[in-house]
């Protein structure tokens, strides 16, 4: 795993990204802990001798949420898994086309994930969690296309630095191979 932290710059969407980052940290971080404390109160009530009924379901939708929004915010550090080694022994040139390219085929299929994840929401409509009926599935569901378009969001902005002409001097502070994830 590779990360490439942008350089300090007035720009305003390097204050975007900042400020973008920020909140999906947020959102990631207030998940952690409702995490934590669901799981921490499944634990103490069941060995008390009175499991709460909905736990197992809620800590699976939770965990499902803290990863895809913590997809999101690893799109946005640029921190997902990566193998730039190919790349980076490519000319400048082809170096640039293969990322440019690369960064088209992510947004393609997050694009494809978010139109696919809203289109199962009104097959969802009617059906709820097990446990607590009252959630529907389609709220549950609902990170799916939300996600993707955080991940859109993120990965557009790295596509403009990509383009961006002081690319090459790593406008974005990354190299242009660590758009490979």
């Amino acid at each position: 795993m590779h990360s490439a932290s942008p350089p300090a710059s007035d720009h305003p969407m390097h204050r975007f990204r900042v400020r973008y980052g920020l909140l999906l940290e947020w959102v990631v971080m207030t998940l952690m802990i409702v995490l934590a404390v669901e799981v921490t109160l499944g634990i103490v009530f069941r060995a008390i001798g009175h499991s709460l009924v909905w736990y197992d379901e809620v800590a699976s939708v939770l965990l499902a949420w803290l990863t895809f929004y913590g997809s999101a915010l690893a799109s946005v550090k640029r921190a997902h898994i990566g193998c730039p080694e190919v790349v980076d022994q490519l000319p400048p040139t082809a170096k640039r086309v293969v990322s440019i390219f690369g960064q088209l085929l992510v947004i393609a299929f997050f694009a494809l994930l978010g139109w696919v994840g809203l289109s199962i929401m009104p097959v969802l409509a009617g059906d709820s969690l097990v446990s607590l009926s009252w959630v529907p599935m389609n709220f549950v569901q609902s990170v799916i296309p939300i996600s993707s378009g955080l991940i859109l969001i993120a990965e557009l902005m790295y596509l403009i630095d990509l383009m961006s002409p002081q690319t090459g001097k790593s406008g974005a502070g990354a190299s242009l191979s660590d758009g490979l994830h």
